[in-house]
């Protein structure tokens, strides 16, 4: 997912997709730990998408609605 993407997203929905890439990456660890998985990239991915979520619910967090709404 772009940023672009993450940025255009509600604040639900970017909760909702963050608890959807981390239940991913839960299923990711749990395929590494039995050795049925077989692309080892995708955990530093998931790892990756997971922080670019998380920066953007920051950034909403700490930004105050004043200076959105100032003309």
């Amino acid at each position: 997912m772009k940023i672009k993407e993450i940025r255009d997203l509600s604040d639900d929905a970017l909760v909702a997709e963050m608890n959807d890439k981390k239940e991913e990456l839960m299923k990711l660890r749990f395929q590494q730990a039995s050795g049925e998985l077989q692309d080892h990239t995708r955990l530093r991915q998931m790892r990756r998408e997971i922080a670019r979520l998380f920066t953007i619910i920051r950034e909403r967090q700490l930004t105050p609605d004043s200076e959105v709404s100032n003309e």
